[in-house]
């Protein structure tokens, strides 16, 4: 399971408009129904949502990985979204959040969500990787960053 097998330029939103936590998983959410990738959003959002209440995802270094289980999605669904602006995600660091990547995966298939959730972690270690996913104009211009 990698990033590039799973994001598309359909599952990418440059320039989310939310300014909260519920917000921004509700775009999120709004892309992958948009791009066929789930039918069910309230399914979506209260996996998402619950996952939350147990620990935020909100990681380090302005990077939230909101995810949950659900028998609505068949297999390992995502999208990334950017924002221009810094978003309060009650992060481990304290700090606001701008790169969010949002994946949902069946409940009995934890192989592909623990390894999707590890490449991530790896991708955006890095501080130059970061600011070239906050710079992406475009969808395209995304994705040639974490699937070169």
């Amino acid at each position: 399971m990698s990033l590039s097998s799973v994001i598309t330029e359909k599952t990418v939103a440059i320039g989310l408009r939310s300014k909260d936590k519920q917000g921004i998983i509700d775009e999120l959410l709004d892309v992958l129904v948009s791009s066929g990738s789930i039918t069910d959003k309230p399914a979506a959002s209260q996996a998402v949502l619950e996952r939350e209440r147990k620990m935020s995802t909100g990681m380090k270094n302005g990077i939230a990985i909101p995810h949950g289980k659900t028998s609505s999605v068949e297999s390992l669904v995502a999208c990334i979204g950017v924002s221009r602006e810094p978003v309060p995600f009650d992060s481990l660091d304290g700090e606001p959040t701008r790169i969010f990547i949002l994946t949902l995966s069946p409940p009995e298939k934890t192989g592909p969500h623990l390894q999707f959730l590890a490449e991530v972690s790896q991708l955006f270690k890095s501080d130059e990787t970061r600011a070239a996913v906050i710079a992406a104009a475009t969808p395209a211009d995304l994705l040639s960053i974490i699937a070169p």
